[in-house]
């Protein structure tokens, strides 16, 4: 049988954990009170935060008065979070996820499901840029009708506000289908990795005659069709940059020169998340090393683990030397009883 003396710390220990101010939990606490979260808790945003939200128009603004729009991919919460924090102006969900999120060998293998649940995941933590998702190969190629469906479940289910699809003159009655009904289409023409089959991998665009006019066609076609930007990958700077002149609408270049009306890379690529040794298009720069401070941080961490460096008295939480006093003075009571009860 327990004492008395045996819950006494534990009240005591309650009594300790109880708020030390009194609110009502349903009210936010007082401005001086620091409010701790668990570690689980979501990242969340900064209060002090007053942007406003990019939409088409903004867009449109920026490409009217001559301004870079930037544009960065994101496939989960964390991601989405630090380029929105960072003041990108448009966030990608880019089926680039496939193989930087799940490990696939290319964009092909992604479902509109998977695409679902990142799409969900960024959109938690995108307050400010406009946000914009792939649809994956076998969403949208079998008609415009299917393209539309699959569009919609992005906006009402994913929390997109537009669509990404690859192909040009040949996807212009889709593209044309999305946005009568009210959704913004990004197109994407130049090299389209969803279809490197069959066009013999993943190869510069635009670099004969009869291929830089057929981008030129693509572009006017989409533009036609309504998209409201183009993004140019893998074609050669003079090339995009002629394209983009005679375009209404901007353009979003990947690996096609400065002279496109704004930029996009893949998070991953740009902040050196990825094991040396690994194949980075020539089109990509490196901006930070998030796998070396990773693997050192990591590393440390084992081997403060491994000496019982970690965790120190600064990262333990303390008790009263009278509680533990009282708390040692009936652990064989309770190790007895506990035997007992398993019996």
């Amino acid at each position: 049988m327990f004492t008395k003396s045996f819950f006494t710390p534990l009240a005591s220990l309650r009594h300790s954990l109880r708020p030390r101010y009194n609110v009502s939990p349903l009210l936010p606490p007082p401005n001086n009170v620091l409010v701790r979260y668990s570690s689980y808790s979501p990242l969340g945003k900064s209060s002090s935060d007053s942007r406003k939200k990019v939409t088409v128009q903004t867009l449109q603004s920026l490409h009217k008065r001559g301004e870079p729009i930037t544009v960065l991919t994101a496939h989960d919460f964390p991601s989405g979070h630090v380029a929105d924090a960072a003041g990108m102006d448009v966030v990608l969900v880019g089926d680039s996820l496939a193989m930087v999120a799940l490990g696939m060998e290319d964009t092909n293998e992604v479902t509109m499901e998977d695409m679902l649940v990142h799409c969900r995941s960024v959109s938690r933590a995108v307050k400010h840029a406009f946000t914009i998702v792939d649809l994956p190969m076998g969403s949208y190629e079998l008609s415009p009708e299917q393209a539309l469906q699959s569009a919609i479940r992005m906006v009402k289910e994913g929390g997109m506000k537009a669509v990404k699809l690859e192909g040009g003159e040949e996807m212009a009655p889709t593209i044309r289908r999305i946005t009568q009904a009210g959704i913004p289409v990004l197109a994407h023409i130049g090299l389209t990795p969803q279809r490197h089959h069959s066009i013999g991998g993943f190869r510069v665009q635009g670099k004969s005659v009869a291929s830089a006019v057929k981008v030129m066609r693509d572009a006017l076609a989409v533009q036609e069709a309504g998209a409201f930007m183009v993004l140019v990958e893998a074609v050669p700077g003079e090339v995009a940059a002629l394209i983009t002149e005679r375009l209404r609408v901007p353009t979003i270049g990947i690996g096609a020169g400065v002279g496109c009306s704004g930029q996009v890379l893949v998070q991953v690529d740009m902040l050196g998340n990825f094991q040396p040794g690994r194949f980075v298009p020539k089109f990509v720069k490196t901006y930070a090393d998030v796998w070396g401070e990773s693997i050192r941080g990591i590393e440390q961490f084992k081997r403060d683990v491994k000496s019982r460096a970690f965790p120190s008295p600064e990262y333990t939480y303390p008790v009263s030397q009278q509680e533990l006093s009282e708390f040692r003075s009936v652990v064989g009571e309770v190790v007895d009883q506990g035997s007992v009860q398993s019996e």
